[in-house]
């Protein structure tokens, strides 16, 4: 719906050649652009270790979550540029508004509620592993807590959460890439005790990295330098 939407109510080649007016650095673009998708990537986790074959759980993985990815972010560019071009604070609405509201309403509505629901259902996974509560009692606490924040996070400040959550997940994948494939060559050996406090060490030090460079140098990016320090420290 959205898709044919947008193909029947835009201006396809003029939106193509809207250019940018420099406000922001491209490298702070991609940060925002990619905290996203970072952190969906321990999620992906809990669903694919059920996989049969390495090679068919990968592709089948980033090639779906690739085509999603630019597909989605891509529609939301152009409804952007489309109906709310100079920017406004209320500029989601607008661009719902140019959608026809109804429709594009109920199918987010029911895309974030399974959206909800995957998450919520892996954080209480998680957190069972730190405690004795069983997994259906955390999930109903989390997602008690998480509503509560919904309610109360301003949605004009979504782009600093995009960075909070770039700033977490991109250095915990620093520290994981470099021990899965580096240090323990694959293996599935577990520390003693189930923590590891120089991989704590190094995931604080990437987002330390991460925030120093958004806040002071958002023109080189906070992404992939946060990565690599956090590998870096990890080894």
């Amino acid at each position: 719906w959205l898709t044919w939407n947008l193909l029947a109510k835009a201006d396809l080649a003029a939106l193509w050649s809207t250019s940018g007016d420099g406000t922001m650095p491209f490298a702070s673009g991609f940060d925002i652009a990619i905290a996203m998708p970072l952190s969906w990537l321990p999620l992906i986790a809990d669903y694919s270790r059920f996989g049969r074959r390495a090679k068919s759980v990968f592709g089948g993985t980033a090639v779906g979550f690739f085509i999603g990815n630019v597909w989605l972010m891509s529609l939301g560019v152009a409804y952007t540029l489309a109906f709310a071009p100079s920017g406004e604070i209320n500029a989601l609405l607008l661009a719902l508004a140019g959608a026809g509201l109804g429709i594009p309403l109920l199918l987010i509505l029911l895309d974030e509620t399974e959206n909800a629901f995957a998450d919520i259902h892996s954080a209480a996974v998680s957190s069972a592993l730190l405690s004795r509560l069983k997994v259906e009692h955390l999930a109903l606490a989390i997602g008690v807590i998480c509503t509560l924040i919904a309610c109360l996070a301003p949605l004009a400040q979504y782009q600093n959460f995009l960075l909070l959550i770039g700033s977490v997940f991109a250095p915990l994948f620093g520290v994981v890439l470099v021990d899965h494939f580096i240090l323990r060559r694959r293996s599935g050996q577990v520390a003693e005790g189930g923590l590891r406090c120089m991989s704590l060490l190094a995931w604080l030090g990437g987002i330390s990295t991460y925030h120093l460079l958004a806040n002071l140098y958002p023109q080189i990016g906070a992404t992939l330098p946060a990565l690599i320090v956090a590998g870096v420290l990890q080894l």
